[in-house]
Formats: C-alpha cells, sequence, structure tokens
C-alpha cells in the first residue's frame, strides 16, 4: 500500500498540513522564518534561533535573514528567550548536541510575546517524542532523508515543513487538495 507523504508528516509533527520539496533542512528554517514574518504581521524584533541547531541550519537561516533585513540572534534556550521583543523562535529537537529540551516553555514564551514557534524536528526523533504541534509549535520543518528518501541528481535531501491551522497559506510552493 502506498503511503501518503504529507499524512506521515502531519502525524509525526502533530500539525495538520504539510509541505515537501525544500530543498534540505536548513533552506526549510529559513522559510519558516519568512513565513512567520508574514503569518504575523504584528512581529517585531528579531528571529530568535536555538544555539543547539544544525550549524548549517543556522548559516542558511542568518544568509537569508541578511538578504531580507531581519536581524538573527543565536541564544542557547535552555536558558530562556532574550528579552526584548522578538518575531519568532526555532527551536532545534533533538539538538545538534543530543541534547533534547523539552520545548513547552520556550513555546509558551513565545506565543506570550505575540510570535510564533518553529521547530526543526528530526522525523526518526518524532517516532518516540511527542509531536511539537501538541507542544504548541506554530511550524515544523526539518529533513526527509532520516527515512531513506535519497539525494536528488546529487542535491540535498526533501526538506518538510508543516504549519498550524490559519498557515496553511503561507507555505511557500502550492498546496493541492479538496476543499
Amino acid at each position: 500500500a502506498l503511503i501518503n507523504f504529507q499524512t506521515v508528516i502531519g502525524d509525526l509533527t502533530g500539525l495538520p498540513t504539510a509541505n515537501a520539496s525544500l530543498l534540505d533542512e536548513g533552506t526549510a528554517a529559513a522559510e519558516a522564518m519568512t513565513l512567520v514574518r508574514r503569518g504575523n504581521r504584528q512581529a517585531a524584533g528579531p528571529f530568535v534561533v536555538d544555539a543547539d541547531a544544525l550549524p548549517q541550519t543556522i548559516d542558511v537561516v542568518r544568509t537569508r535573514a541578511q538578504a531580507m533585513g531581519i536581524d538573527v540572534v543565536v541564544a542557547d534556550l535552555a536558558d530562556g528567550l532574550p528579552e526584548g521583543p522578538l518575531s519568532g523562535v526555532l527551536v532545534q529537537y533533538p539538538g545538534a548536541s543530543g541534547r533534547i529540551l523539552d520545548p513547552r516553555a520556550v513555546i509558551a514564551e513565545t506565543h506570550e510575546r505575540n510570535a510564533l514557534a518553529v521547530v526543526a524536528a528530526d522525523l526518526l526523533a518524532l517516532t518516540v517524542l511527542e509531536a511539537p504541534g501538541q507542544l504548541g509549535a506554530d511550524v515544523v520543518v526539518g529533513s526527509s532523508q532520516r527515512f531513506g528518501v535519497p539525494l536528488f541528481y546529487g542535491g540535498p535531501h526533501a526538506g518538510y515543513m508543516a504549519v498550524a491551522a490559519g498557515l496553511e497559506r503561507h507555505l511557500p510552493g502550492r498546496l493541492v487538495g479538496v476543499s
């Protein structure tokens, strides 16, 4: 039987709408940063990135942010969020170090500060960890390579993005479905 990739992503992330083919996890994270800005017009301040995020993800987010005039702050989220306004937060779940930080407190504080929470999640880890959508995440991104999706013509693995209800129309690319 064929398995619908978007259904698998939705089930593992705990979010209703999923997209794929975002090149890789770093690019998906950068797209999530711009989605956060589009999806929350009231957002002000920098986009905060977990210091325990994958180094290539941090680099891609910084590069995209620089081109768009968005400030990026890299912070150890185990110590909480930096002071001041923020437009969004990216939490790595689990972290590049292997640490599994329960993101609930960071996500709750992000929402209290009128910002959106992005979680960069490992799909294989999500088979045993609680779904980020159930923890309050607005957007979940990552790479599908952990499920054996091969390199495409020597290029990167397919990144994915899943979003909470109300953010569907801000997803990059096209959505196909029945409405």
